[in-house]
């Protein structure tokens, strides 16, 4: 589900000046940067940071801070958006959010791919979901025999650090790794495949095995340990006045996403426009969620079913990206009417749920009042939107189920190979050019009960997928890296119109006798 902000790509805006152009807009960094530095913002740094940001679910690593060393192992202290996030000098200014936004802006050379994937960790003997003493045990374990930082919340292990990726813990315990930012997609599986090889050392100790599917097949809600993590206490508390979907979304769900970089406003917008139009593209192919308290549910993506009725205020296709206007300054307008959920100070959390950033930008949050925002606390903010394409420093594509190791591989290929190509992401622009608001939202509507066989203007979703996946595996070609084979699980998905999630259906319904059971082994990593 992705609930917070993980690793995108990384690159520092030195102090000299940098200009991101795109549409009418130019943000020049030399000066702004020193305005920003007035305010104290951004990784305790004198110049703009254009990195994951990796706050670790809101928790961000200082280097300065990590003064804790327990058996010569670093302990980094957790301190979600920055140590009390301090005081703002001055107002933050419309036109500091979006100059934030902007500062993502990189050249080709630096672009990077980060990815990031959920995992439900269970009991190898009951099937059951592990408890927080087991992944603290796990955590711990990691740490110490692969040289990983723990990361802690009080006296709680939370999650782990080595250089540029992260382990951490979605609220039901879901295991999410959150990978460096890395030029090619054959570093990208070494890195999937080199943090399996780690969590199964240590966990088959334990007897702990790893679940890669959309939603939790056979356990109840209520059968869903919950990590104390402070900001999901306030979201558990906050999600059921919004919708009634959205406490499900919190605890039975996982994903595998990518993040990827833009040159600039127009190609953002561009890549945004691509994205959005293609995800429910990516939804069918990648759709790997066909039960629920262990039976059929009566959809291919649960997952993204779950999303339509979680909080319709932060979630959805946001079909003013397609609008002549949209650029930096409108993804603001959007993001400051989201309602919050919370900020942290004096190292907790504060309940803010449903109220307004603009509010607090005025000095007028009511559990805070006179207090100014920092752009930590924007940066924060920002990681709790979830529509199915969201901006930050970079684009994260947030549609697919989690899935087994293959398909973690191919979800990056996918969208590098149509985002990071010319001559594809053109072709797809040109494709999607005349498809209405009212056709994008029906897709995002029908696949995940139909997948691949939801017809489409005159033929189904599957030919449209296979004129995508055709354009992927060409954009890989011509990157010249040798990537197109990530591309093969999909190719095949595409080619027969048969998602992931229909297969586990049938054998549910011939080989597993109508048993869910079957399915923690069938999808083990």
């Amino acid at each position: 589900m992705a609930l917070a902000s993980h690793t995108g790509s990384a690159h520092r805006i030195g102090a000299e000046t940098l200009r991101c152009r795109g549409g009418n807009m130019a943000f020049n960094f030399s000066t702004h940067a020193e305005s920003l530095k007035m305010k104290e913002i951004l990784l305790g740094s004198s110049s703009l940071s254009c990195s994951s940001g990796n706050i670790m679910h809101g928790l961000h690593i200082d280097s300065a801070r990590m003064a804790s060393k327990r058996g010569g192992r670093v302990i980094v202290a957790a301190s979600p958006p920055t140590e009390d996030a301090t005081v703002a000098a001055e107002p933050l200014t419309k036109e500091d959010l979006v100059a934030y936004l902007a500062s993502g802006c990189k050249p080709k050379e630096k672009w990077r791919i980060g990815t990031e994937h959920e995992k439900f960790g269970f009991n190898i003997e009951t099937l059951r979901p592990m408890k927080y003493e087991q992944i603290a045990g796990l955590l711990n374990g990691i740490a110490e025999r692969f040289d990983w930082e723990k990361i802690m919340e009080g006296d709680n292990i939370i999650g782990l650090q080595q250089g540029k990726q992260s382990i951490s813990l979605e609220p039901g315990g879901q295991f999410e790794l959150s990978g460096a930012p890395l030029e090619t997609l054959h570093q990208t599986c070494a890195e999937v495949n080199s943090h399996l090889y780690q969590v199964k050392a240590v966990a088959e100790e334990m007897g702990i095995g790893f679940l890669g599917i959309g939603f939790q097949p056979k356990w109840r809600r209520e059968d869903i340990p919950i990590m104390p993590k402070g900001r999901y206490e306030i979201m558990r508390n906050y999600m059921p006045k919004v919708g009634s979907l959205g406490l499900d979304m919190m605890f039975r769900t996982c994903t595998v996403q990518v993040n990827l970089d833009f040159d600039s406003e127009a190609d953002m917008i561009r890549k945004f426009r691509a994205g959005f139009a293609l995800q429910p593209i990516a939804t069918a192919l990648f759709a790997n969620s066909p039960f629920t308290d262990g039976k059929p549910n009566g959809y291919l993506s649960m997952r993204s079913q779950i999303w339509t009725d979680t909080d319709n205020d932060r979630t959805g296709m946001l079909p003013f990206v397609f609008d002549d206007s949209f650029g930096f300054e409108k993804y603001v307008d959007y993001a400051l009417d989201v309602p919050m959920y919370f900020i942290y100070r004096k190292k907790k959390y504060i309940d803010c749920s449903g109220m307004s950033f603009r509010d607090f930008m005025a000095g007028k949050l009511p559990p805070v009042p006179g207090e100014l925002p920092t752009l930590t606390d924007w940066e924060n903010h920002l990681t709790t939107i979830f529509p199915e394409v969201r901006l930050k420093r970079y684009l994260e594509m947030r549609g697919s189920d989690g899935g087994p190791w293959r398909r973690l591989c191919a979800l990056p290929a996918f969208w590098v190979g149509l985002l990071y190509d010319e001559v594809s992401l053109q072709n797809v622009l040109d494709i999607i050019a005349d498809w209405t608001q009212g056709e994008r939202q029906m897709l995002r509507n029908k696949v995940p009960v139909s997948g691949l066989k939801t017809p489409f203007r005159d033929g189904l979703v599957k030919h449209v997928a296979q004129d995508i996946v055709k354009l992927a595996k060409d954009g890989l070609e011509r990157r010249g890296f040798k990537e197109s084979g990530f591309l093969n699980e999909v190719t095949e998905v595409a080619r027969t119109g048969v998602t992931p999630a229909e297969k586990l259906l049938e054998l549910y319904n011939g080989k597993w006798e109508q048993k869910v059971d079957p399915v923690f082994e069938e999808l083990l990593y």
